[in-house]
């Protein structure tokens, strides 16, 4: 944003926002009043052109966030029998607002999925070997992730979209049925598999920076590092309920209660890091943003 004519002071940001209603579209707005960004919740439907370039007509944002998309209620399997759905939102939506955002010189922040890869011989579990940006998808065995790895492949030929590889998100708000340590402290049994996750207190002001900076192209949006579904859960004895058990069950059992498979991976956060050299290791971020402020046990 260029300075003003006597040099005093840069344009104010402006944000087009979709996904009013999702947990990460509710949470840009709270950032953005904190942060004293003006931003407005765009009312038009992704898959209609028209509507969106109305929402950008009336609003003149200065950047445009896609939280918008179907991810199924209550999981992903729900995209299992709504493919149509589906597609409308994640692949013609996206697009749609990707092209429009093009046309009008602006840069789109879009959460999208690191939930396209698992882990292979070339990036075995436990290796920590991630996957790069660069990386082609080798994961499409939920309809979910197939939608989702198309699109990242069409958004790369738009080079005004910067393209959030968000994975198994978590937040402080542990009352929220989305935040993924919510998920499986309600669930019967978890698998136990190391995992890159995304902390959203941490990362959510970061891409708000890397619209500010006008970053685009894709990025492994996830803290550094992987963490198990145990070790999740025993931070959760340990900072929020003692009595709290668990019970593992294998991916083999997990696919006989799940109707489509789920991703497991690590992303290479390399890139992302040397952006944002003061972003903390998965397992830190958890107890600073997450555990720490949710303490109900006592200090020892």
């Amino acid at each position: 944003m260029g300075a003003t004519a006597n040099g005093s002071a840069a344009q104010p940001f402006k944000f087009l926002i979709y996904g009013r209603t999702g947990w990460i579209g509710g949470l840009l707005g709270k950032l953005c009043e904190a942060q004293n960004i003006e931003y407005v919740y765009g009312s038009g439907r992704l898959e209609n052109r028209a509507s969106l370039e109305a929402d950008i007509a009336s609003v003149g944002p200065t950047h445009v966030f896609n939280a918008a998309g179907v991810t199924g209620r209550p999981n992903v399997d729900w995209c299992e029998s709504h493919k149509v759905e589906t597609i409308r939102t994640n692949v013609v939506g996206t697009l749609t607002l990707a092209d429009v955002c093009r046309d009008k010189g602006l840069v789109l922040i879009n959460y999208a999925t690191g939930c396209i890869f698992e882990y292979d011989s070339e990036h075995p579990l436990g290796s920590g070997i991630g996957f790069k940006e660069e990386d082609t998808p080798n994961f499409i065995g939920s309809f979910y992730s197939k939608t989702k790895a198309m699109v990242e492949d069409l958004l790369k030929n738009y080079e005004n979209v910067c393209t959030l590889r968000v994975r198994m998100p978590i937040s402080s708000d542990l009352s929220n049925p989305r935040n993924f340590i919510t998920k499986i402290t309600r669930y019967e049994k978890v698998v136990d598999i190391p995992n890159s996750m995304t902390i959203l207190d941490e990362l959510l002001p970061i891409s708000i920076e890397m619209a500010k900076r006008n970053l685009t192209g894709i990025w492994n949006f996830t803290n550094p590092g992987v963490v198990s579904h145990n070790e999740i859960l025993e931070m959760y004895r340990e900072y929020i309920d003692p009595n709290f058990t668990y019970k593992n069950f294998t991916l083999e059992e997990q696919a006989k209660v799940i109707v489509a498979p789920r991703s497991n991976n690590e992303l290479d956060a390399t890139k992302l890091n040397q952006e944002f050299p003061e972003m903390l290791p998965i397992k830190e971020s958890l107890i600073q943003y997450v555990f720490k402020p949710n303490r109900k046990t006592p200090v020892a």
